[in-house]
């Protein structure tokens, strides 16, 4: 699968390039449902790995799930925001994982003075093509994400990582 990434990236860079648009480098997403506060950066320079960059404050100290999710719609809060984003019908899964969900991205961990701040790469996730996360929702769960390897009934699916607690639109930053 990391050719297949790897062609989807470059792919991505010709289409929109041959269709004379500029490619998206940067998106933010701010966080303003529920208690949480805070934001995420994206950046992806063309061909390049998408680089995430945030600060969640107001949360549990702990880990928590950490997705993005299908729809960017938050008329109904974070619920609305469908399923994790998921266009090649895996199960869910760490975001080393080969076979995983777009949208999984593990864990962020919130210190003991409630804030999680944090800086990572992903493999999967795109800002331009087909596959892009633009419009889409990045959500802050309650639990932690077991990654799908725990023994319950939703492992596979969301991670057993209980409720969302923040959720916000993924938008393109100048």
């Amino acid at each position: 699968m990391g050719k297949d990434v790897l062609l989807l990236s470059l792919l991505t860079v010709i289409v929109t390039e041959a269709n004379g648009q500029e490619p998206i480098t940067d998106a933010v997403c701010v966080f303003q449902i529920g208690t949480p506060r805070g934001y995420v950066k994206f950046h992806q320079d063309p061909g390049q790995q998408v680089q995430l960059e945030g600060n969640i404050t107001q949360l549990a100290p702990g880990e928590h799930g950490f997705h993005v999710h299908e729809f960017g719609d938050l008329t109904d809060g974070c619920t609305s925001a469908g399923s994790h984003y998921n266009p090649f019908g895996k199960s869910h899964g760490a975001p080393y994982n080969e076979d995983r969900h777009v949208g999984d991205l593990g864990n962020i961990k919130a210190d003991d003075s409630s804030s999680a701040v944090f800086s990572f790469s992903d493999r999967l996730l795109q800002l331009n093509g087909d596959y892009s996360i633009i419009g889409r929702s990045l959500v802050v769960h309650e639990d932690r994400d077991d990654l799908g390897r725990g023994n319950f009934s939703d492992s596979l699916t969301t991670g057993h990582s209980g409720a969302r607690l923040t959720c916000c639109v993924i938008g393109i930053a100048p």
